[in-house]
């Protein structure tokens, strides 16, 4: 316990998930992170949890369990998540309820203890990571562009509900970015994406680590219920 700010990042074992966390603790935080798997790195600071976000008891007993040893929780990034990309006719129902699970209702589950833990202080900045997939529409995206778009819904809702309690609540929508889940993806796919954007490059996980860091900064307190595209969507 003590004044030093608390972030959990979900979906911090590998990729964006690791910048964002490694970010917060360059920034003085002590950094909770989990995966369904044991990470792939250590550091000072840094506090691994194999959790899935999508079990309601398991993601409870976690954020209860940062709150209990350090009396405090300032962010939450609701990283964890997958990806899909296959034209609709050809896509098993068993995809869509994988994709929904995670980024759904793992953010709900994720937001709602740790909104719980950060009403308290009347503070409290989560951060949701949503896609350009979104305002692309983008063929072959419908599963993972649907349950992104559900994402960008409940930021906004969640923004309205937890404002008196002193919680923000935002999302920002990378355009593809250069990490693991990305490289089921054939080359050609990826160019035609990168083709519709007004930057036409891939992105880098610093593009989205610097955005997340002027959202969950004291200085942005009243930027809430906001959806930040990257690569100009």
């Amino acid at each position: 316990m003590g004044d030093r700010p608390v972030a959990f990042v979900t979906g911090s074992r590998t990729g964006l998930g690791r910048a964002l966390a490694e970010d917060f603790l360059r920034r003085g935080y002590a950094v909770e992170g989990c995966s369904r798997s044991p990470a792939e790195w250590t550091a000072d600071g840094y506090v691994h949890h194999e959790a899935d976000v999508t079990d309601e008891s398991a993601v409870t007993r976690l954020v209860l369990d940062i709150a209990r040893r350090h009396d405090r929780l300032d962010v939450a990034v609701n990283n964890a998540g997958g990806a899909s990309m296959n034209h609709m006719l050809l896509t098993p129902v068993a995809t869509l309820d994988r994709l929904l699970a995670t980024h759904v209702r793992g953010t709900f589950l994720v937001s709602r203890e740790c909104a719980k833990v950060m009403q308290h202080r009347k503070s409290g900045r989560i951060v949701n990571i949503s896609s350009v997939a979104v305002p692309l529409r983008l063929e072959g995206e419908a599963a993972y562009g649907t349950a992104k778009a559900a994402v960008e819904h409940l930021t906004r809702v969640m923004a309205r509900e937890f404002a008196p309690f002193g919680i923000t609540c935002n999302a920002v929508a990378p355009a593809p970015t250069d990490t693991a889940l990305l490289r089921g993806v054939p080359p050609h796919k990826i160019e035609d994406i990168l083709a519709r954007l007004a930057l036409h490059r891939m992105g880098r996980p610093e593009d989205v680590v610097h955005v997340v860091a002027f959202l969950t900064q004291p200085a942005s307190a009243c930027i809430t219920g906001q959806v930040i595209y990257l690569g100009g969507a």
